[in-house]
């Protein structure tokens, strides 16, 4: 009995401590890695609106390429802490103009090419691309960043006089992801780290149990085996 006991002992202790490693990992990667957000205005409409919830995994500015939704945060900019959603359309190097076309064929172009932006709304619904025509060479480690609903949207458009409107990517806090494997897969760690840490806890109690039973069970020395 006392060697089930014992067993179950090192079994709890084992499950508990892989348990606990197993969650606290998972759980320190993912706040490390990622976070979330919730969308509060219609500037990245009809991508993402207003009330939507957005996972981000958490990357600077030397990452990022075209086409990203990232957040960042420019206080200095937009005069609150907040983080401000928006979509990389030129990065380090590019040249970034407005526009060719008109109604639902208006484009920007980066590099002189033309720009498919299926995520924009359409022009005709949204007075367009609005705002002034640019032309922007964006510089070294500077990103130049729109709202997908260009019609409502005080983006790098607005700040055209400051650097062409470009931010550093110092600013950026993270990049908008769409597949949730990984959260979902550090989730499901989290989950059977903190079931395995319980598992072990049940062990340990059993444990006790048997050994307790073990003691209860042993019969007492005769009187004659005991020295005087």
């Amino acid at each position: 009995m006392s060697g089930n006991g014992r067993r179950l002992g090192i079994a709890a202790v084992v499950v508990g401590v892989v348990g606990l490693l197993a969650g606290l990992g998972a759980f320190g990667y993912a706040r490390q890695g990622f976070g979330g957000s919730v969308v509060s205005s219609e500037s990245m409409s009809p991508t993402y609106g207003p009330g939507d919830r957005v996972v981000f995994e958490r990357i600077d500015g030397s990452d990022v390429r075209r086409g990203d939704v990232v957040l960042f945060s420019a206080p200095d900019r937009y005069g609150f802490d907040a983080l401000v959603m928006e979509r990389v359309i030129g990065v380090g190097g590019d040249h970034v103009t407005c526009c060719t076309g008109a109604g639902a064929d208006t484009r920007v172009l980066v590099n002189g090419e033309p720009l498919r932006e299926p995520y924009v709304e359409r022009p005709e619904n949204s007075r367009g691309f609005a705002g002034p025509s640019y032309d922007v060479r964006v510089p070294k480690g500077r990103l130049f960043m729109l709202g997908d609903r260009r019609g409502n949207a005080r983006d790098a458009r607005a700040f055209l006089d400051d650097r062409g409107g470009t931010l550093p990517g110092s600013t950026v806090r993270g990049r908008v992801i769409d597949d949730y494997t990984v959260p979902m897969a550090l989730g499901t760690a989290m989950v059977l780290g903190a079931l395995l840490v319980l598992t072990g806890a049940g062990l340990g109690i059993a444990a006790v149990a048997v050994r307790r039973r073990a003691r209860a069970a042993t019969p007492p020395p005769p009187p004659w085996a005991v020295r005087i």
